[in-house]
């Protein structure tokens, strides 16, 4: 067994021809805030879509809580019971309001009755700060406000960890606070996430750890103080000097 929440060994991804991840090793403990950032195409949303099995590896292993996922339906279906995921679009469903959006994972998932669901479903709105828009329909909303049903959405199902694939970058600038002064709160609670941003604000206030990935690999690792402050590889300091503007 490992005390690590996740664990990749080793993972390797090609799409046809093209290796998308190499050799990626990465450990997160329990309750560890990792923000995963690098120019684009370098492999960081591969990494949390593996983690999620909405991509499949072919080499290597990922572990959760120590227990290996594989491609079975039951290692596929825990998976995805126990790991949260926000991704850069909203993918509510139009058809049903804020409040069934919610209640309907818990319920087909979890079991939950409907009253049970709908209790859940309201506290977490309540958690992301728009208790009051239960009854509206997704397309009523701002984005920041469906972004955020949408993380609402992923903690009903009460996931040991949560995994974001730039979750403010469909947002116009104006929205990305609040989606972002979410996430914070659920960091200070102790959540264990793997964030895919380029929101180095929001790194700097809650990285427990920094990883830069370029190509297709790892290419630098450390403390947010260390990452910003003393980049140790030229491709790292080039990417933050852009991000940056230093």
């Amino acid at each position: 067994m490992t005390g690590a929440a996740i664990e990749l060994v080793a993972v390797n991804k090609w799409f046809g021809d093209f290796h998308v991840l190499k050799d990626i090793n990465l450990k997160v403990a329990p309750g560890e805030k990792v923000v995963v950032c690098g120019p684009s195409g370098s492999g960081k949303s591969t990494v949390v879509r593996c983690i999620n099995k909405l991509e499949e590896h072919q080499s290597g292993t990922i572990r959760l809580y120590g227990s290996e996922l594989t491609n079975e339906p039951k290692s596929i279906a825990s998976i995805q019971g126990e790991v949260g995921m926000v991704f850069q679009q909203f993918n509510l469903f139009p058809h049903l309001s804020v409040l069934d959006n919610l209640m309907l994972g818990p319920m087909k998932a979890r079991g939950l009755s409907r009253t049970e669901a709908e209790q859940r479903a309201r506290h977490y709105l309540s958690r992301v700060r728009i208790p009051d828009q239960a009854e509206k329909m997704p397309q009523q909303l701002s984005g920041g406000q469906q972004q955020r049903v949408a993380i609402a959405r992923s903690l009903c199902m009460e996931p040991k960890v949560m995994l974001f694939d730039e979750p403010t970058s469909a947002l116009d600038p104006e929205m990305i606070s609040e989606v972002l002064d979410v996430m914070v709160e659920l960091a200070l609670d102790g959540m264990t996430m793997i964030v895919v941003t380029h929101e180095m604000g929001f790194a700097r206030k809650v990285a427990d750890q920094m990883v830069f990935m370029d190509q297709g690999e790892i290419v630098e690792r450390g403390s947010p103080s260390t990452f910003f402050e003393s980049p140790q590889t030229q491709r790292c300091q080039k990417f933050l000097s852009q991000i940056l503007h230093y």
